[in-house]
């Protein structure tokens, strides 16, 4: 059993998933992600994109193959390690908000920061920051039922980016999001990753939210099939021009 290169977060190989079903979900995916980057899993429906962040992200047992975090084999870490390891280091974005409907707005962005021991004003104080970074800040008493979906993800999306996480894993994070709202959100998430050295995986189907990522990993059926790359020298225009490796 190899360990991944030293520069290399988060690493796996020869990952293959099937699901209860019997039904295929990975067939041999490799993935290597560098701390700090940001990381794109693009394809359609079923392509694999939330199985492989689950794998990733220790949500589910790998079974077959390795899933590497720094110098920690999360493959063949038992569940109480794996649940440690998500609470102290990870944190996860669903694409529909799961909030503490007897909790409100900030109480929610503050929860996993109290769970890993933060007292309860500090904690209160970052909640509110994120919520004001993410346009909810007048909203931070209300409780789940009084927002708006979008609102309830932008909440979702603040307790994500407030614990600090080594890796942020995020599955459709702006599905719940009108257009208008998800280039804002976006860039918020992606700059506060970037400010905070927070190394991002997220899985998506839109281009628009695929283009902020500093590289796209495209799944079909389960496997890798090609991977897209931003110029090393920054583009002053915008992120248009990319390159292609098969």
């Amino acid at each position: 059993m190899e360990a991944p290169p030293d520069n290399d977060v988060l690493w796996a190989r020869s990952l293959h998933f099937r699901h209860p079903d019997g039904s295929p979900g990975l067939a041999g995916v490799a993935l290597a992600v560098r701390d700090r980057e940001i990381v794109a899993v693009t394809g359609p429906s079923g392509s694999g994109k939330t199985t492989l962040l689950r794998c990733l992200s220790g949500l589910v047992p790998v079974r077959h193959g390795e899933v590497w975090f720094n110098s920690t084999p999360l493959h063949t870490l038992g569940p109480m390690r794996r649940e440690q390891l998500r609470r102290d280091r990870f944190s996860w974005i669903d694409p529909a908000p799961a909030l503490v409907p007897e909790l409100n707005a900030w109480e929610n962005v503050a929860l996993p920061l109290m769970l890993r021991g933060v007292g309860r004003r500090r904690a209160k104080v970052a909640a509110l920051e994120w919520l004001v970074r993410l346009d909810v800040g007048d909203k931070c008493r209300k409780r789940p039922h009084a927002l708006q979906q979008a609102e309830r993800q932008r909440v979702s999306i603040a307790r994500a980016l407030a614990t600090a996480p080594t890796i942020l894993f995020a599955d459709e994070p702006t599905a719940p999001l009108h257009r208008a709202d998800r280039t804002q959100v976006l860039r918020t998430l992606t700059s506060a990753a970037r400010s905070h050295g927070i190394t991002v995986v997220l899985a998506t189907h839109d281009p628009e939210t695929a283009a902020q990522a500093d590289r796209t990993v495209h799944l079909l059926d389960g496997r890798s099939v090609r991977t897209l790359h931003l110029p090393d020298v920054p583009d002053t225009e915008g992120r248009v021009a990319w390159s292609l490796s098969v």
